[in-house]
């Protein structure tokens, strides 16, 4: 068996084939990188499918425009949730498993071939999906909750989709164990990869749970279960929808950490605190899922209590850290660069005209002061009774998904044409513009969806005025107000991600080719040495010296007190009923 197993090795070390980035000095697998770029770009592709239905959706939304019907709204917020929610961003993740695993450890990538065969199950799901929800009899929203019932095909390519993922879960996890064995990397894994490594145990959590449900669904679209009790349904399915949210966050932040490292050589303030952290959301994250379910009667309160209380705060506090550390990360190697002028230079002399930093760091601003501190404001039992099916949910998720996650990857983007596509940015002047456009107008839908849905404003009724129900009812002006600035961010919004796809199609398909004398003016004024080092070594930033950062935290701490005070006090404004 050691021989066998020995030349086995032995092939596949000759088989795999290695290229070196001219930008970093990081060896990359090239059967890795083709299995990137495809993920990457099925993901650019869903993203301007789904972000197109979204804009309908937010014009219809709006009470002047009022766009579709509501035949068509329901089938294009279907498409939407899908399209965006899940295809955009696990396809993303899968390339971002793959180069924290192949390409930060230099290490060959496992089974390739599975690879390709989890990408064409993802894909062949995602277009199965569609297809379904376009046909117009599959309009059951992203949560789909029974009884109401889509076409069997619907859930299926789910089911095929989730196969596919967590083909690409176990090829990662397969890639680890061959960097180990081959000793590609000393000490512990890098952290970007162990954020991944994060994401990747969640999501088989996350895979297990939507097998759980969408099998006996699919079953039962088919005719072979008779029923499907919905409480049950809701309790599973939430396991799956909300811990896939768990993914994004813990994909997003090593994000963070990576895009900090290559543009500044940032380095953690403590390795084995953001380590900790991410532990956290491993034992916790995900299992803080209820508020979706607060106001269900067949769950014991000690349930609610325990994943409101316990599990949110903990879970919560790995976000804390990553908040605090990031920034921290950042300063600490802008005043180790010079920037010691009083407290906020390294912030000012930050590369903002680099995109990738600027979009890491407006997601990093942005899921914290509009996702982080709302996220709290939902798990808090009381609290989530009164924004409970409200626009305040679809705000806050847009605040976590939208400007947390899917504003980190797109930042990310900018470092991945030139490092794997080697291709440079076309169109720089645009290309630094297009993360503010994206980031404020996704900021402004979450922000007026959110104050919406504090004013009442039911999350999923296709027209806030209810013209066509038999008992109307009429929100304060100001909801119609919020709605209109909502379109209104959703047109910039929309405007900024029709850019980025732009950009990086356009860069891929007619950048020029990076070299050695234009590598590193691709991705900033780096040197290929700090990059490789700040991405692969275990270390620490060395000082806790950040005035900067903890008047950032400071901020922080004091808007989430203050705006959670005040919904306590809209709270209170109903205890007086009887």
């Amino acid at each position: 068996m050691s021989t066998v197993a020995t030349e086995s090795d032995y092939i596949g070390k000759l088989a795999a084939k290695f290229r070196t980035c001219p930008a970093t000095g990081l060896k990359v697998d090239l059967a890795a990188e083709r299995l990137i770029k495809a993920n990457a770009v099925a993901a650019v592709v869903f993203l301007a499918i789904g972000g197109t239905f979204g804009l309908l959706v937010a014009l219809t939304r709006w009470p002047a425009v009022h766009l579709l019907s509501s035949d068509m709204f329901y089938l294009v917020l279907t498409a939407h949730g899908l399209d965006v929610l899940l295809l955009w961003i696990i396809f993303f993740e899968m390339a971002i498993l793959y180069f924290a695993s192949a390409v930060i450890l230099s290490s060959r990538i496992a089974a390739p071939r599975w690879g390709w065969v989890g990408f064409a199950l993802m894909v062949v799901g995602g277009l199965m999906t569609n297809v379904a929800v376009l046909q117009g009899d599959s309009s059951v929203m992203f949560t789909s909750y029974v009884p109401l019932k889509a076409q069997p095909h619907f859930y299926l390519g789910l089911i095929l989709f989730a196969v596919g993922a967590l083909i690409g879960c176990f090829i990662f996890l397969g890639t680890l164990v061959i960097a180990k064995e081959e000793k590609t990397y000393e000490g512990s894994i890098p952290l970007v990869t162990f954020g991944a490594l994060t994401a990747c145990i969640i999501a088989v959590f996350t895979i297990a749970s939507g097998a759980i449900i969408l099998v006996p669904t699919f079953l039962w679209s088919v005719g072979y279960i008779a029923n499907i009790d919905t409480l049950t349904y809701k309790l599973v399915w939430w396991a799956m929808g909300h811990s896939s949210q768990q993914i994004n966050v813990s994909a997003h932040v090593a994000v963070w950490y990576l895009i900090a490292a290559v543009t500044v050589g940032a380095k953690p303030l403590s390795e084995k605190v953001s380590r900790t952290a991410f532990l956290l959301y491993i034992f916790f994250l995900q299992l803080a899922s209820a508020h979706h379910l607060l106001v269900e009667p067949g769950l014991s309160s000690e349930w609610k209590i325990v994943n409101t209380s316990y599990m949110m705060y903990l879970a919560v506090l790995g976000s804390m850290i990553h908040g605090m550390t990031v920034p921290g990360s950042i300063e600490a190697a802008q005043r180790k660069s010079g920037y010691t002028r009083g407290v906020f230079e390294w912030l000012r002399k930050a590369p903002w005209g680099n995109p990738a930093f600027a979009g890491m760091f407006l997601s990093l601003v942005m899921f914290g002061f509009l996702g982080g501190i709302t996220g709290v404001i939902l798990g808090t039992e009381q609290l989530n009774i009164i924004m409970h099916n409200t626009l305040y949910v679809p705000g806050h998720f847009h605040a976590t998904v939208v400007t947390g996650t899917t504003l980190a990857f797109m930042a990310v983007t900018y470092l991945v044409v030139p490092l794997i596509f080697q291709r440079q940015i076309i169109w720089p002047k645009l290309a630094r513009l297009q993360p503010y456009l994206f980031g404020f107008g996704a900021a402004g839908m979450s922000l007026f969806m959110m104050g919406a849905g504090t004013l009442g404003v039911a999350r999923r009724h296709w027209d806030i005025s209810f013209a066509d129900a038999l008992l109307p009812y009429g929100y304060p002006p100001m909801a119609s107000l919020m709605m209109g600035l909502n379109g209104l961010s959703a047109i910039l919004a929309a405007t900024g991600g029709a850019l980025y796809v732009l950009i990086t199609v356009g860069s891929i398909l007619f950048g020029k080719k990076v070299d050695e004398t234009n590598a590193v003016a691709s991705l900033g004024p780096m040197p290929k040495k700090v990059v490789r080092e700040a991405v692969t070594k275990y270390g620490n930033a060395g000082t806790w010296h950040l005035p900067g950062t903890y008047v950032l935290v400071g901020i922080f701490f004091t808007t989430f007190i203050l705006y959670y005070f005040v919904n306590w006090k809209y709270l209170s404004e109903l205890w007086p009923m009887q």
